[in-house]
């Protein structure tokens, strides 16, 4: 039975692998594409569509966009909030602000009823001086 570490070091070699692997197909598919993106440059330069230098910053131009990250269109929409959001830490001692809705619901209404025979009472003394 392999050992924990075994397994790590295996994981490990997997990783570096499909990462060797991603970097030299990404790497033959750009090859492919730039000589694609060539081709189209020298015949548009070929039927004076295009000037060498054009046809020169096309292809640099054209490069630069496949080397970016894709985006799609509801990620290209939004723009990045202009401060990062906060973040509210606690300490371990502190009590959460979230109280028992249960309990805290009920001590409001008693506390409620409270104050109506509180304002009840000074209804009927204030009608008993006049």
């Amino acid at each position: 039975m392999p050992g924990f570490g075994d397994i790590v070091q295996k994981a490990f070699y997997l990783g570096v692998g499909l990462a060797s692997y991603a970097g030299e197909k990404a790497g033959g598919k750009l090859a492919e594409l730039r000589s694609q993106v060539q081709k189209l440059a020298d015949e548009m330069v070929a039927k004076g569509e295009m000037t060498t230098d054009e046809a020169r910053r096309f292809v640099e131009d054209m490069m630069k966009q496949a080397q970016q990250p894709p985006t799609s269109g509801a990620d290209a929409e939004q723009k990045p909030p202009a401060e990062p959001r906060r973040i509210e830490i606690l300490e371990d001692d502190e009590e959460p602000t979230v109280k028992n809705t249960a309990t805290s619901a009920t001590n409001d209404v008693d506390g409620l009823r409270a104050q109506v025979l509180e304002l009840q009472e000074e209804l009927k003394r204030l009608q008993r001086d006049e």
